[in-house]
Protein backbone atom coordinates (compact mmCIF):
# COMPACT_ATOMS: atom_id res chain seq x y z
CA UNK A 1 0.00 0.00 0.00
CA UNK A 2 2.40 2.12 0.84
CA UNK A 3 4.63 1.67 -2.81
CA UNK A 4 0.83 3.15 -4.26
CA UNK A 5 0.21 6.53 -2.07
CA UNK A 6 1.48 8.29 -4.48
CA UNK A 7 -1.36 7.40 -7.66
CA UNK A 8 -4.68 8.45 -5.35
CA UNK A 9 -6.65 10.23 -8.13
CA UNK A 10 -9.83 9.56 -6.77
CA UNK A 11 -11.92 9.44 -3.05
CA UNK A 12 -14.51 7.65 -1.87
CA UNK A 13 -17.56 9.24 -0.37
CA UNK A 14 -19.07 6.32 1.93
CA UNK A 15 -21.09 8.91 4.01
CA UNK A 16 -23.95 8.02 2.06
CA UNK A 17 -25.59 4.66 2.82
CA UNK A 18 -25.66 2.08 -1.41
CA UNK A 19 -28.54 1.06 0.14
CA UNK A 20 -30.26 4.22 0.79
CA UNK A 21 -34.38 4.21 0.18
CA UNK A 22 -36.45 6.71 -1.70
CA UNK A 23 -33.53 8.40 -2.98
CA UNK A 24 -35.68 9.72 -5.89
CA UNK A 25 -37.40 11.69 -2.76
CA UNK A 26 -34.38 12.53 -0.75
CA UNK A 27 -32.65 14.35 -4.40
CA UNK A 28 -36.30 15.80 -4.55
CA UNK A 29 -36.25 17.59 -1.29
CA UNK A 30 -32.61 18.41 -1.99
CA UNK A 31 -33.26 20.31 -5.05
CA UNK A 32 -36.43 21.88 -3.53
CA UNK A 33 -33.76 22.98 -0.40
CA UNK A 34 -31.08 24.68 -3.22
CA UNK A 35 -33.67 25.84 -5.70
CA UNK A 36 -34.76 28.36 -2.70
CA UNK A 37 -31.88 28.97 -1.39
CA UNK A 38 -30.90 30.34 -4.84
CA UNK A 39 -34.01 32.19 -4.94
CA UNK A 40 -34.12 34.25 -1.59
CA UNK A 41 -30.61 34.68 -1.91
CA UNK A 42 -30.23 35.94 -5.75
CA UNK A 43 -33.73 38.37 -4.42
CA UNK A 44 -32.18 39.53 -1.95
CA UNK A 45 -28.52 40.80 -3.99
CA UNK A 46 -31.06 42.14 -6.77
CA UNK A 47 -33.12 43.87 -4.66
CA UNK A 48 -30.32 45.52 -2.96
CA UNK A 49 -28.21 46.30 -6.48
CA UNK A 50 -31.08 47.87 -8.21
CA UNK A 51 -32.26 49.99 -5.29
CA UNK A 52 -29.91 52.83 -5.11
CA UNK A 53 -31.22 53.88 -1.48
CA UNK A 54 -30.18 50.66 -0.16
CA UNK A 55 -26.06 51.62 -1.59
CA UNK A 56 -25.74 51.90 2.12
CA UNK A 57 -22.97 49.97 3.87
CA UNK A 58 -25.03 48.26 5.99
CA UNK A 59 -26.50 46.93 2.65
CA UNK A 60 -23.63 46.24 0.93
CA UNK A 61 -22.40 44.14 3.41
CA UNK A 62 -25.61 42.20 3.74
CA UNK A 63 -25.28 41.37 -0.28
CA UNK A 64 -22.06 40.10 -0.20
CA UNK A 65 -22.82 38.10 2.80
CA UNK A 66 -25.44 36.46 0.67
CA UNK A 67 -23.19 36.56 -2.70
CA UNK A 68 -20.96 34.02 0.06
CA UNK A 69 -23.63 32.01 0.97
CA UNK A 70 -24.31 31.28 -2.80
CA UNK A 71 -20.23 30.31 -3.29
CA UNK A 72 -20.47 28.15 -0.25
CA UNK A 73 -23.59 25.81 -1.36
CA UNK A 74 -22.53 25.91 -4.94
CA UNK A 75 -19.44 23.50 -3.30
CA UNK A 76 -21.77 21.14 -2.05
CA UNK A 77 -24.98 21.05 -3.56
CA UNK A 78 -24.28 20.04 -7.64
CA UNK A 79 -22.19 16.98 -6.31
CA UNK A 80 -24.73 16.28 -3.37
CA UNK A 81 -27.22 15.97 -5.94
CA UNK A 82 -25.24 14.01 -8.54
CA UNK A 83 -24.40 11.36 -5.89
CA UNK A 84 -28.07 11.27 -4.89
CA UNK A 85 -28.55 9.29 -8.70
CA UNK A 86 -25.22 8.04 -8.85
CA UNK A 87 -24.51 4.32 -7.68
CA UNK A 88 -20.74 5.36 -6.98
CA UNK A 89 -19.78 8.14 -4.99
CA UNK A 90 -16.79 9.30 -5.68
CA UNK A 91 -14.72 12.78 -6.27
CA UNK A 92 -11.40 13.34 -7.81
CA UNK A 93 -8.40 14.19 -5.31
CA UNK A 94 -8.09 17.54 -7.10
CA UNK A 95 -12.05 18.22 -6.77
CA UNK A 96 -11.81 17.24 -3.34
CA UNK A 97 -9.61 19.64 -1.88
CA UNK A 98 -10.91 22.07 -3.73
CA UNK A 99 -14.48 21.56 -2.22
CA UNK A 100 -13.07 21.45 1.27
CA UNK A 101 -11.97 24.72 0.10
CA UNK A 102 -14.96 26.09 -0.91
CA UNK A 103 -16.98 25.19 2.08
CA UNK A 104 -14.26 26.26 4.43
CA UNK A 105 -13.33 29.18 3.23
CA UNK A 106 -16.69 29.98 2.74
CA UNK A 107 -17.76 29.43 6.47
CA UNK A 108 -14.85 31.36 7.71
CA UNK A 109 -15.54 34.47 5.26
CA UNK A 110 -19.29 33.96 6.74
CA UNK A 111 -17.81 34.71 10.27
CA UNK A 112 -15.62 37.70 8.83
CA UNK A 113 -18.68 39.06 7.55
CA UNK A 114 -20.64 38.73 10.60
CA UNK A 115 -17.59 40.08 12.31
CA UNK A 116 -17.61 43.24 10.42
CA UNK A 117 -21.66 43.83 10.13
CA UNK A 118 -21.15 43.99 13.90
CA UNK A 119 -18.59 46.73 14.06
CA UNK A 120 -20.25 49.10 11.19
CA UNK A 121 -23.45 48.60 13.98
CA UNK A 122 -21.09 49.44 16.75
CA UNK A 123 -19.99 52.36 14.79
CA UNK A 124 -23.40 53.37 13.06
CA UNK A 125 -25.01 52.86 16.96
CA UNK A 126 -21.79 54.35 18.90
CA UNK A 127 -20.25 56.48 16.55
CA UNK A 128 -23.09 58.06 14.40
CA UNK A 129 -21.09 61.10 13.77
CA UNK A 130 -18.38 59.98 12.39
CA UNK A 131 -20.44 57.30 10.28
CA UNK A 132 -20.02 58.17 7.10
CA UNK A 133 -16.53 59.15 7.38
CA UNK A 134 -15.34 55.21 9.24
CA UNK A 135 -17.48 53.42 6.90
CA UNK A 136 -16.29 55.18 4.01
CA UNK A 137 -16.37 53.60 0.34
CA UNK A 138 -12.63 52.51 0.35
CA UNK A 139 -13.13 51.33 3.95
CA UNK A 140 -16.00 49.50 2.91
CA UNK A 141 -14.01 47.81 -0.16
CA UNK A 142 -10.86 47.09 2.52
CA UNK A 143 -12.71 45.43 4.69
CA UNK A 144 -15.06 43.07 1.94
CA UNK A 145 -11.69 42.44 0.35
CA UNK A 146 -10.64 41.19 4.14
CA UNK A 147 -13.58 39.21 4.87
CA UNK A 148 -13.07 37.67 1.54
CA UNK A 149 -8.78 37.12 0.49
CA UNK A 150 -8.28 36.37 4.13
CA UNK A 151 -10.11 32.96 5.05
CA UNK A 152 -9.48 31.83 1.43
CA UNK A 153 -5.91 32.41 1.76
CA UNK A 154 -5.85 30.76 5.12
CA UNK A 155 -8.04 28.07 4.16
CA UNK A 156 -5.96 27.89 1.11
CA UNK A 157 -2.83 27.12 3.50
CA UNK A 158 -4.05 24.47 5.04
CA UNK A 159 -5.36 23.05 1.73
CA UNK A 160 -2.16 23.37 0.75
CA UNK A 161 0.09 21.06 3.70
CA UNK A 162 -2.79 18.63 3.61
CA UNK A 163 -1.89 18.05 -0.30
CA UNK A 164 1.25 17.48 0.65
CA UNK A 165 0.65 14.51 2.67
CA UNK A 166 1.33 11.01 1.50
CA UNK A 167 -2.36 8.95 2.18
CA UNK A 168 -3.07 5.11 2.82
CA UNK A 169 -6.47 5.06 2.61
CA UNK A 170 -9.41 6.32 -0.41
CA UNK A 171 -12.11 6.40 1.70
CA UNK A 172 -13.97 9.99 3.62
CA UNK A 173 -17.14 9.04 5.83
CA UNK A 174 -18.82 12.17 4.84
CA UNK A 175 -20.86 13.28 2.22
CA UNK A 176 -18.37 15.83 1.35
CA UNK A 177 -14.63 16.49 1.39
CA UNK A 178 -13.39 17.58 5.17
CA UNK A 179 -10.13 18.65 5.25
CA UNK A 180 -9.41 17.67 8.93
CA UNK A 181 -10.34 13.89 7.29
CA UNK A 182 -8.23 13.75 4.92
CA UNK A 183 -5.04 14.73 7.11
CA UNK A 184 -6.06 11.15 9.51
CA UNK A 185 -5.94 9.38 6.37
CA UNK A 186 -2.19 10.36 6.26
CA UNK A 187 0.32 7.35 6.06
CA UNK A 188 2.95 8.93 8.72
CA UNK A 189 1.11 11.05 11.23
CA UNK A 190 4.24 12.50 12.44
CA UNK A 191 3.52 14.59 9.07
CA UNK A 192 0.52 16.14 10.24
CA UNK A 193 2.19 18.16 13.04
CA UNK A 194 2.36 21.02 10.72
CA UNK A 195 -1.36 20.64 9.51
CA UNK A 196 -2.22 20.61 13.11
CA UNK A 197 0.32 23.67 14.20
CA UNK A 198 -1.68 25.61 11.28
CA UNK A 199 -5.74 24.47 11.94
CA UNK A 200 -5.29 25.32 15.53
CA UNK A 201 -3.51 29.00 14.58
CA UNK A 202 -6.40 29.22 12.34
CA UNK A 203 -9.58 27.95 15.09
CA UNK A 204 -7.57 30.88 17.08
CA UNK A 205 -7.70 33.53 14.29
CA UNK A 206 -11.47 32.88 13.97
CA UNK A 207 -11.99 33.01 17.82
CA UNK A 208 -10.69 36.00 18.13
CA UNK A 209 -13.71 36.76 15.28
CA UNK A 210 -15.98 35.68 17.91
CA UNK A 211 -14.72 37.98 21.08
CA UNK A 212 -14.60 41.46 18.78
CA UNK A 213 -18.50 40.38 17.70
CA UNK A 214 -18.84 40.25 21.76
CA UNK A 215 -16.92 43.00 22.58
CA UNK A 216 -19.18 45.04 19.85
CA UNK A 217 -22.37 44.28 21.16
CA UNK A 218 -21.85 44.95 24.69
CA UNK A 219 -20.76 48.42 23.80
CA UNK A 220 -23.48 48.25 21.61
CA UNK A 221 -26.19 47.41 24.43
CA UNK A 222 -24.49 50.03 26.42
CA UNK A 223 -25.23 52.57 24.27
CA UNK A 224 -28.55 51.40 23.77
CA UNK A 225 -29.51 51.15 27.37
CA UNK A 226 -30.12 54.69 27.77
CA UNK A 227 -31.44 55.63 24.55
CA UNK A 228 -34.82 55.17 23.06
CA UNK A 229 -34.09 56.23 19.67
CA UNK A 230 -30.76 54.10 19.95
CA UNK A 231 -32.95 51.09 21.48
CA UNK A 232 -35.23 51.40 18.22
CA UNK A 233 -32.24 51.13 15.67
CA UNK A 234 -30.68 47.78 17.81
CA UNK A 235 -34.38 46.57 17.95
CA UNK A 236 -34.52 46.92 13.47
CA UNK A 237 -30.62 46.61 12.50
CA UNK A 238 -28.95 44.16 15.25
CA UNK A 239 -31.63 42.21 15.63
CA UNK A 240 -31.15 40.18 12.38
CA UNK A 241 -27.67 40.27 13.08
CA UNK A 242 -27.77 38.47 15.97
CA UNK A 243 -29.99 35.84 14.78
CA UNK A 244 -28.07 35.17 12.01
CA UNK A 245 -25.00 35.05 14.34
CA UNK A 246 -26.71 32.30 16.33
CA UNK A 247 -27.90 30.37 13.23
CA UNK A 248 -24.37 30.19 12.51
CA UNK A 249 -22.41 29.36 15.92
CA UNK A 250 -25.39 26.47 16.28
CA UNK A 251 -24.50 24.94 13.10
CA UNK A 252 -20.78 24.92 13.31
CA UNK A 253 -20.79 23.64 17.08
CA UNK A 254 -22.67 20.90 15.83
CA UNK A 255 -20.65 20.34 13.33
CA UNK A 256 -17.35 20.34 14.88
CA UNK A 257 -18.95 17.80 17.62
CA UNK A 258 -20.02 15.32 14.89
CA UNK A 259 -16.37 15.93 13.11
CA UNK A 260 -14.45 15.45 16.84
CA UNK A 261 -16.39 13.12 19.06
CA UNK A 262 -18.10 11.09 16.05
CA UNK A 263 -21.90 11.00 17.39
CA UNK A 264 -21.68 7.03 15.72
CA UNK A 265 -24.54 5.93 18.07
CA UNK A 266 -27.04 8.27 16.24
CA UNK A 267 -29.17 7.19 12.76
CA UNK A 268 -26.77 8.07 9.86
CA UNK A 269 -29.50 10.29 8.16
CA UNK A 270 -29.06 12.66 11.49
CA UNK A 271 -25.18 12.39 11.39
CA UNK A 272 -25.72 13.32 7.59
CA UNK A 273 -27.84 16.16 8.36
CA UNK A 274 -25.35 17.62 11.68
CA UNK A 275 -22.65 17.63 8.79
CA UNK A 276 -24.42 20.00 6.12
CA UNK A 277 -26.73 21.74 8.33
CA UNK A 278 -24.05 24.80 7.86
CA UNK A 279 -24.20 24.46 4.17
CA UNK A 280 -28.24 24.51 4.80
CA UNK A 281 -29.97 26.24 7.61
CA UNK A 282 -27.91 29.92 7.46
CA UNK A 283 -28.07 30.75 3.53
CA UNK A 284 -31.50 30.00 3.80
CA UNK A 285 -32.45 32.00 6.93
CA UNK A 286 -30.30 35.08 6.79
CA UNK A 287 -32.37 36.41 3.73
CA UNK A 288 -35.78 35.53 4.88
CA UNK A 289 -34.40 37.29 8.67
CA UNK A 290 -32.78 40.31 6.88
CA UNK A 291 -35.61 40.34 4.22
CA UNK A 292 -39.07 40.47 6.69
CA UNK A 293 -37.03 42.31 9.45
CA UNK A 294 -35.37 45.27 7.85
CA UNK A 295 -37.49 47.69 7.06
CA UNK A 296 -36.41 49.41 4.01
CA UNK A 297 -35.97 45.84 2.53
CA UNK A 298 -39.14 44.60 3.26
CA UNK A 299 -41.13 47.55 1.41
CA UNK A 300 -39.28 47.17 -1.29
CA UNK A 301 -40.37 43.92 -1.88
CA UNK A 302 -43.64 45.08 -0.94
CA UNK A 303 -43.52 47.49 -3.89
CA UNK A 304 -42.49 45.05 -6.09
CA UNK A 305 -45.25 42.55 -5.47
CA UNK A 306 -47.94 45.42 -5.40
CA UNK A 307 -46.44 46.48 -9.12
CA UNK A 308 -46.90 42.61 -10.04
CA UNK A 309 -50.30 42.42 -8.83
CA UNK A 310 -51.57 45.84 -10.46
CA UNK A 311 -49.72 44.93 -14.00
CA UNK A 312 -51.33 41.46 -13.85
CA UNK A 313 -54.84 42.68 -12.70
CA UNK A 314 -54.19 45.37 -15.87
CA UNK A 315 -53.73 42.57 -18.15
CA UNK A 316 -56.47 40.35 -17.05
CA UNK A 317 -59.00 43.45 -17.44
CA UNK A 318 -57.63 44.27 -21.04
CA UNK A 319 -58.66 40.63 -21.91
Amino acid sequence: MMNNVSVITIFYLSGLNDKINHRLILFSLTLLCYCAILLVNISLILTIISDKNLHEPMYILLCTFCINGLYGTTGFFPKFLWDLLSPVHVISYSGCLVQALVMYSYACSDLSFLAVMAYDRYVAICRPLRYHSVMSRQKLIKLMCFSWLTPFCIIGTNIYLTSRLKLCSLYIARLFCVNWIIVTLACYPAETIVNSIVAYITILIYVFHGFFIVWSYICLLKTCVSSIENRAKFMQTCVPHLLSLTTFLLTILFDVMNMRFGLKNLPQPFNNFLAIEFLVIPPLMNPLIYGFKLTKIRNRYLDVITFKTVKLSCLLCRR
